[in-house]
């Protein structure tokens, strides 16, 4: 009987261990997710977070942390807006001709003109340009720089297309709060044009822990 007894809590003991380890398991990789930062978008028409993926594109979700973190992106504007599509910022010119990278990446651009450095493409098949994503602005394939956009509706012929690379937009965040904010400055007035006719501004960029 006795040894019958400890062989049972014998048994519980190990049954507990394993479910101990388990639970371990998916705390880890919980807070894997929960690493990656949230940035905190401060405009003139108010707050949106978004969550960046550090976690599934490490070089392009660095490249925009390593900007916040400089300050890189305060005062600046949201410079093209359209309304259905996304709006776009990002760049000190305030009209997409501007932007860099935050530091030099070997082979792309000289390592002694910032100006010229860009990221190479980044993908990953979890990630596509649909509603609330934010996504890198480039002039073709690795060409990223400082400027974003965030889409209002799904544009997922924005994502990574194979040869011949007709799309090459790589999404490295999402908004997870105060997308009505997003879709507030996308519905501004542009006239003729993808400017808003009033400035909408970045007053600044913060990082928080999700």
């Amino acid at each position: 009987m006795f040894v019958a007894l400890v062989l049972i809590i014998v048994v519980i003991a190990v049954v507990a261990f394993a479910l101990l380890q388990n639970l371990s398991l998916l705390s880890n990789g919980n807070d894997t997710a929960k690493e990656n930062p949230v940035a905190v978008f401060e405009t003139s028409l108010g707050t949106f977070k978004v969550e960046v993926f550090l976690d599934k594109v490490p070089i392009t979700a660095k490249n925009f942390v390593d900007h916040v973190n400089n300050g890189y992106y305060d005062n600046l504007i949201f410079h093209r807006v359209i309304a259905d599509f996304m709006i776009q910022g990002g760049d000190p010119n305030g009209d997409g001709s501007g932007g860099h990278a935050a530091e030099y990446h070997q082979g792309y651009g000289d390592p002694a003109d910032p100006e010229s450095w860009v990221i190479p493409d980044e993908f990953h098949p979890d990630l596509s340009n649909v509603r609330g994503t934010i996504s890198m602005a480039n002039s073709g394939p690795n060409t990223g720089g400082s400027q974003f956009f965030i889409n209002v509706v799904d544009n997922t012929y924005l994502d990574y297309d194979k040869e011949p690379l007709t799309s090459k937009h790589a999404v490295f965040g999402k908004v997870i709060e105060g997308m009505d904010v997003v879709d507030t400055i996308s519905e501004v007035d542009t006239g003729d044009d993808t400017k808003p006719d009033v400035d909408v501004v970045i007053y600044r960029i913060t990082l928080e822990s999700e």
